[in-house]
């Protein structure tokens, strides 16, 4: 079976794969994905939201 987000083990990306796509599809730093990582598990589509809140709160949008 596979998480949510995730197509099958083959497709499956590590957590370093996801900190780097977090940072260049929304901007925040390496710290604030492996946090939210963290927070929110591996659910890429709920992981691109929050990283998206996180990036508006910081640059004051």
């Amino acid at each position: 079976m596979t998480e949510p987000g995730e197509s099958s083990s083959h497709n499956r990306i590590d957590d370093k794969q996801l900190v780097i796509l977090l940072k260049q599809k929304t901007g925040i730093s390496d710290a604030q994905a492996k946090r939210l990582i963290k927070a929110v598990g591996r659910d890429r589509p709920a992981l691109l939201r929050e990283a998206r809140i996180i990036r508006a709160r910081h640059s004051g949008v």
